[in-house]
């Protein structure tokens, strides 16, 4: 899908309250064993999905005993019924809650977990909800993508650990790239190819013939933000080009006190000064191997740490008078 015509569906989902996008069995897991050893006796909730039907209930409640969990609690925005786009027609919301195997069988049985009404609509913003997230140790979800500000700022504010999914485009949102930043939250190992299907019924799919599937949406640059320490962000850049002997492809930003790298690959190893890169950089991005410094002002004013020229007036950054895409500002610092 495009960034124009994505942002435009959020947009709608935003005011339809139609922000469903669930995620597929096949990409939680693809994701979630690589944190293993985070699991082992601890509380996992799931606060943005229908519980009864959940990929993310299936793989945690399936996974119990293998993850060492404690508890699994999973709640859903009013959705009483099991037709999965129900509309949110119910004016009551249920919560779920799975702390284990009893009978011996290794499978989640119905009368093994506990099935609780709530008061009011299950948003993860209501007192319900909230309490709820007190209890927990780790929340794994697909919040809703117009609502990730709201949401990864609550996550924060109660000081919890987190493997959720989300776009690469809130990489730069002002609310969440001083997170970024500041090493607070990072980007997961991400989705196969950088795109994922999601069931999703509500909004035309814009992804060619032979990539479309049946009741989903193909939506491109989704990927899995955490806090959990995993070892891909301690693996360094493998970097082969050198500045020395390729600076006509390294010009200097007309407004920006740094070099353009136009792709992450072409990051030059024998560069020590500041460089512009694409915000796909930080699936890359090493914590020992690079500093981040900042972004382009027009992302948020103050992001650029003083590299921007104001005198230029434009905060997009410009090579020769061309205005390019939203960079981030890195250093390599084992130079």
């Amino acid at each position: 899908m495009k960034n124009k015509e994505l942002n435009s569906n959020l947009h709608k989902a935003k005011a339809n309250k139609k922000d469903e996008f669930y995620t597929q069995l096949e990409d939680i897991e693809r994701e979630i064993k690589h944190y293993k050893e985070h699991f082992k006796d601890k509380v996992v909730y799931c606060n943005c999905d229908d519980p009864r039907i959940s990929n993310f209930f299936h793989y945690f409640s399936y996974n119990f005993k293998h993850l060492g969990l404690k508890k699994l609690i999973t709640t859903c925005y009013k959705n009483q019924n099991r037709d999965l786009f129900s509309q949110n027609e119910s004016e009551k919301a249920i919560y779920l809650e799975y702390d284990g195997d009893k009978n011996g069988n290794n499978i989640p049985d119905a009368e093994e977990i506990g099935v609780h009404y709530l008061e009011g609509d299950g948003d993860f913003r209501s007192k319900e909800s909230i309490e709820l997230l007190k209890q927990a140790d780790i929340v794994v979800t697909n919040p809703p993508f117009s609502l990730f500000r709201e949401y990864v700022a609550q996550l924060i504010e109660y000081d919890k650990k987190f493997i959720i999914v989300g776009h690469q485009n809130a990489l730069t949102y002002k609310e969440i790239f001083p997170l970024i930043k500041n090493n607070q939250m990072w980007l997961g190992y991400g989705f196969k190819g950088g795109a994922s299907h999601f069931i999703n019924k509500h909004y035309e799919d814009y992804a060619t013939a032979t990539d479309k599937k049946e009741g989903m949406i193909r939506v491109s640059g989704v990927v899995w933000y955490t806090n959990l320490e995993i070892k891909k962000r301690h693996e360094d850049l493998l970097l082969y080009k050198t500045y020395h002997s390729n600076e006509t492809e390294y010009p200097k930003y007309d407004n920006y006190d740094a070099i353009e790298v136009s792709k992450t690959k072409d990051i030059p190893l024998d560069y020590d000064g500041v460089m512009g890169v694409p915000i796909t950089f930080m699936d890359k991005y090493s914590l020992e191997q690079f500093e981040i410094l900042g972004a382009t002002e027009s992302e948020g004013k103050g992001f650029s740490n003083g590299l921007w020229d104001e005198n230029s007036k434009v905060s997009q950054p410009l090579i020769k008078g061309k205005r390019a895409y939203k960079r981030i500002f890195i250093r390599n610092k084992k130079l």
